[in-house]
């Protein structure tokens, strides 16, 4: 028999499924980081590279991946926060069994990362 706590409104299975889904803002969060920490430091293992091979560093010094990586891993810390503050708010409206969707933070966060994703292609394509 199971006895259900009369304080905890909305279903368990609400309130899981309500931490499954910050789990997946969390795992957003840090592929974007990781993904952003990667564009970074793989610029450096090419200039590196290059130094190793021809003994001169043939790619230009000057380049957007660096900004286009620490633009990611704000992105990603900026997922994170969203997805905390989503998963603490629709937390309380279970509780008060009110649910009220509200799509401003991700649209905001759905922008920037259409404008990372535009600011690598157009660091990209021209090295095609």
């Amino acid at each position: 028999m199971i006895v259900e706590n009369n304080k905890q409104k909305g279903g368990v299975g609400d309130h899981l499924a309500n931490e499954r889904t910050f789990l997946a803002w969390i795992r957003t969060s840090i592929a974007l980081m990781g993904f952003g920490f990667v564009v970074v430091k793989f610029s450096l293992f090419v200039r590196q590279l290059s130094l190793v091979v021809t003994g001169h560093n043939i790619t230009p010094v000057k380049g957007f991946s660096g900004v286009i990586g620490v633009c990611l891993v704000a992105i990603g810390a900026v997922a994170a926060v969203i997805g905390y503050l989503r998963y603490r708010r629709v937390e309380k409206q279970l509780l008060n069994q009110a649910f009220h969707p509200e799509s401003g933070l991700l649209l905001a966060l759905t922008l920037a990362v259409i404008g990372g994703s535009l600011l690598l292609l157009y660091y990209l394509l021209p090295n095609l």
